[in-house]
């Protein structure tokens, strides 16, 4: 177990801390691999769960996924780690199954002997601990980045991973058991790089999609200027898509629909200084606001978001210390 707490002050005036999000604490959880990042946070069986990759560098051909578990998101002890002699193992997604399952999903970046970049993954467990064997899922070279329940199905957006970025395809898949994904649309026609995205379901079953886009220094270029954050929605059956630009670059984004109906984000934020930041979400108006910042710099974000008692609990990974590591924040709402 591993655990550092960090005090913070956040020098604002008593009327505003009453009437914004407080951070309540801040703590590393973990930094035992030379690289540990991109996180994930699931509440499952009364015990929180977190997953990451972790390996020598950002990007390496050990790159494995480590899960931690605690009981009260204090104190974190390993339960598992997952590794793959087919490569990389990046992006650790955890979720809920409808049948009581924790699911785990990422992808491996495949080693040169084989025809592919890339193929996603998703393994189960009952309790956390033990693991089934890994389940190839959508089709090889593209990324489904996240997957989200709704209802008795899966879904998730993914990206080709084409060397040339202006090729990328951007598609929607579903599952009826989260092991087979079939393609539900098979591109939804993103310019610019179109990558990392997350999609969550308001209650009236509409799908609301925060979509990250890359500048590229290929030809034709993409600038920054249009490498930025889209909002997508759809109704149900979701084949039919509009969209909308945050005018925002964003990297690792997760957000969550609060019971009040706010949706929060939390981003890796390029203005000024890299950070992990905390935002406002406007879905309707496609605006993104800051209105916390973690303790991060540099290689950092790819937040886990969790709401539990009026707390948001926000795992996230950060080098503004001694070594890239992963971090837990409270925060009240």
């Amino acid at each position: 177990m591993f655990t550092r707490r960090l005090f913070l002050a956040t020098g604002l005036a008593p009327a505003i801390v009453r009437s914004q999000p407080r951070i309540l604490d801040v703590r590393r959880i973990w930094n035992q691999a030379p690289h540990n990042a991109f996180t994930d946070l699931v509440r499952f069986r009364r015990r929180w769960f977190c997953a990451f990759r972790e390996g020598q560098g950002h990007a390496s051909p050990d790159g494995r996924m480590r899960i931690l578990t605690s009981q009260n998101a204090r104190d974190w002890t390993s339960a598992s780690l997952v590794q793959s002699a087919r490569g990389d193992l990046r992006d650790a997604k955890l979720c809920v199954t409808p049948a009581g399952q924790l699911m785990l999903s990422g992808a491996a970046a495949l080693t040169p002997s084989t025809p592919h970049r890339h193929h996603s993954l998703a393994w189960f467990s009952n309790d956390g601990v033990h693991w089934s064997e890994p389940h190839p899922i959508g089709d090889p070279d593209f990324w489904l980045w996240r997957v989200t329940w709704h209802g008795n199905a899966a879904y998730s957006s993914a990206y080709s991973t084409q060397v040339n970025r202006n090729l990328r395809t951007f598609r929607l898949y579903r599952s009826e058991d989260g092991r087979k994904f079939h393609t539900l649309v098979e591109n939804l026609g993103i310019p610019n790089s179109p990558g990392e995205s997350t999609i969550r379901f308001a209650p009236n079953g509409d799908a609301v999609c925060l979509l990250r886009r890359d500048p590229y220094t290929g030809q034709p270029p993409i600038p920054a200027s249009a490498a930025t954050a889209l909002i997508g929605r759809a109704q149900p059956p979701y084949t039919k898509w509009t969209w909308q630009d945050t005018g925002t670059r964003v990297g690792g984004p997760n957000f969550i629909q609060l019971p009040d109906g706010r949706h929060i984000a939390a981003l890796r934020l390029h203005d000024n200084k890299v950070r992990t930041a905390l935002c406002w979400l406007d879905v309707d108006r496609a605006r993104i606001e800051e209105f916390a910042t973690l303790p991060s710099s540099g290689d950092s974000s790819y937040a886990g978001l969790v709401l539990q008692g009026g707390t948001l609990h926000v795992s996230y990974y950060s080098t503004h210390e001694d070594k890239t590591s992963i971090y837990l924040a409270q925060v009240k709402l």
